[in-house]
């Protein structure tokens, strides 16, 4: 993107900074899809959750698992991470719950695939979750605060369903500390457009550093709050290509590109430019993305 199509991009979304709000109930199927999860459910999406293991989306959850814990996973998607978790509580349950019945149906159909028992799926929300006071040992959310537009209640329901003595898990990416090389305008203007769409449906891109102040909100004691953090690091020729990949299809196809175009933040055009810088940047030979994720563990 050279700077005359940026200041272009920046032109058209100042004149639209009005907006600030989601559009109305018409709106297209496909935002209708799921009004809490920008990305939505496309196949771009849905790699980058199988990708998710305990191992490098919750190691700072590990020492806390135990064989017999019962654990829920709250916004499991296609459910990776979900039955990695159940392998580490076996023979304890897991219950993954989504919004979206389709990726149930893909995590169903993974356990299967795995063999893994002692786990099942099914369709909650998370601000109204189906299970009784103190049902859980663990209760686990990776990648879901960030897409609610009131983080704090899903925290008190989170409280709600975890045992006396158990443990509340929580990790959030944090997009304005992501941080890329080289220097490159086009992933900025990305970043600035993530920042504006997400705040014209009313989520918070920058979840991960207010983890600690949310769940104060919701009136855990300081001492029973164990904030750390943790990162993905796309440095290599192969994590470069899936990464870069896996954006240049969401700046065209996925939710994020319908929300951006429904509230009248970009158009066709800027967000094919955008795909384009994505695909320009996984082919830089010292090329690094690097996604800072806050962590919290919270002992109930």
């Amino acid at each position: 993107m050279n700077d005359t199509q940026a200041d272009e991009l920046r032109r058209s979304r100042t004149a639209h900074n009005d907006v600030r709000i989601a559009p109305s109930a018409d709106h297209s199927e496909q935002s209708r899809e799921s009004e809490s999860y920008t990305h939505g459910h496309h196949d771009s999406v849905l790699r980058s959750h199988r990708w998710r293991t305990v191992e490098n989306s919750a190691a700072y959850l590990a020492p806390f698992l135990n064989a017999g814990q019962s654990l829920l996973d709250i916004g499991c998607g296609p459910g990776t991470l979900t039955v990695d978790l159940a392998r580490n509580v076996a023979p304890g349950l897991v219950v993954g719950v989504d919004a979206a019945d389709e990726v149930l149906e893909d995590a169903r159909q993974h356990a299967r695939d795995e063999g893994v028992t002692n786990v099942e799926f099914q369709h909650a929300n998370a601000y109204k979750l189906p299970f009784d006071d103190g049902s859980f040992d663990v209760v686990h959310a990776h990648q879901v605060l960030q897409h609610l537009s009131d983080p704090v209640a899903a925290i008190l329901e989170m409280r709600r369903v975890v045992k006396p003595g158990g443990v509340i898990a929580v990790r959030e990416a944090d997009y304005g500390s992501m941080t890329w090389h080289p220097q490159n305008h086009g992933l900025e203007e990305w970043n600035a457009l993530y920042h504006e769409v997400t705040s014209a449906y009313g989520y918070e891109a920058d979840a991960g550093r207010r983890l600690l102040s949310w769940f104060q909100a919701a009136g855990v004691e300081q001492a029973d709050l164990f904030p750390s953090a943790g990162i993905w690091c796309y440095a290599t020729p192969e994590t470069r290509a899936w990464w870069g990949g896996l954006w240049a299809e969401r700046c065209v196809v996925s939710n994020f590109a319908h929300q951006a175009k429904e509230a009248s933040l970009a158009d066709d055009v800027a967000l094919e430019e955008l795909a384009h810088e994505w695909r320009n940047w996984a082919e830089e030979p010292d090329g690094w993305f690097i996604v800072p994720n806050g962590e919290i563990i919270v002992r109930a």
